[in-house]
């Protein structure tokens, strides 16, 4: 898989999740074989009036992938005003999000709203590439708005037109949100058979077996990750072994799997104090405690999370439970 001047083997990729895919966490993933990674979503006007909240989610020290800042916003002018803005930053490609399903976002007529509006898809795309600075720009999307607007085939082929080099089609409408067992893999083989520039497929992709069999039904170039790396970061190397025939590495230990929660607690403490980062960890943590012995009272002790000690206390509380 190309994108611009890198080249990528099978594998997959972290999608972009808001409150969830920070520096740490996107580094986590990186170390552990994410092929690229994606900022938050950002807003395209907050970078234009100067909000300095939305700039630091730009963030992103030693990750050791290729990684894109992803923007929202419905207008191509201040899409554009905020691709130049950003330039100052390091980074290797521009995301454009036009699948958020979030009410907020689609009320201002961004993310997954501009799937009813194809054209407007296609000069947004246009306004971004124009001030990348030869930045490759990558368009997130859904399937469509809703049943009766499935338009993934002729927003992509307009993304492509306007100079887009890959889109990541999750295989579900707007209106579907993220509903269990929706995904469509034949809207992700139309596009993929629509567009000449590489298609990542996404969504319920939870272990490397359903990476493979995506890949196998839709021809996509690779898959987009989300929910399923959070706690589990190894899924990447797991999914890029299946898709490349190779033997599927070890599974991680319980004390890898804590190690790898700390460590991503304490990095988010470093980059953003103690104070701001907790509170996030305790959603962080949650993911890590799926699948063991005491499920109910780990999910409490996570949600109590106030200082970064306390991870210590929740560890025990997972051996304690039983867990080994």
């Amino acid at each position: 898989m190309q994108l611009g001047n890198m080249t990528f083997a099978p594998g997959a990729v972290l999608a972009p999740m808001a409150g969830f895919t920070d520096a740490a966490c996107r580094r986590l993933a990186a170390n552990h074989g994410a092929l690229y990674t994606i900022s938050e979503m950002v807003s395209a006007k907050a970078l234009t009036f100067g909000d300095k909240k939305s700039a630091q989610l730009i963030y992103n020290e030693n990750n050791p992938a290729p990684y894109g800042v992803q923007l929202f916003g419905a207008e191509p002018e201040t899409m554009g005003q905020a691709t130049a803005l950003i330039q100052k930053y390091k980074f290797d490609f521009v995301d454009i999000n036009m699948g958020c399903p979030a009410p907020k976002i689609n009320s201002s007529g961004a993310g997954s709203k501009l799937m009813l509006d194809p054209k407007n898809c296609g000069d947004i795309v246009a306004a971004v590439v124009k001030e990348s600075q030869g930045k490759p720009v990558t368009v997130k999307m859904r399937a469509g708005w809703d049943a009766d607007h499935i338009t993934a085939v002729e927003v992509a082929k307009a993304c492509e037109a306007a100079g887009a080099a890959l889109v990541a089609v999750h295989g579900r409408t707007r209106e579907q949100m993220y509903q269990p067992g929706c995904v469509d893999w034949k809207i992700i083989e139309a596009v993929k058979k629509a567009v000449k520039i590489p298609v990542l497929g996404n969504g319920d992709i939870e272990s490397a077996a359903d990476a493979l069999a995506m890949v196998n039904a839709t021809g996509c170039d690779g898959v987009m990750v989300g929910r399923a790396a959070l706690g589990d970061p190894w899924i990447f190397a797991e999914i890029k072994a299946a898709l490349n025939g190779e033997p599927a590495p070890e599974k991680p230990t319980l004390r890898q799997r804590l190690e790898a929660l700390r460590t991503q607690v304490y990095e988010m403490c470093e980059e953003k104090g103690e104070w701001v980062a907790m509170p996030q960890a305790r959603s962080q943590a949650l993911y890590y405690m799926k699948g063991l012995k005491g499920a109910a009272g780990l999910r409490r002790a996570c949600c109590q999370l106030s200082h970064y000690e306390d991870l210590d206390e929740l560890f025990q509380k997972v051996y304690d439970a039983g867990n080994r």
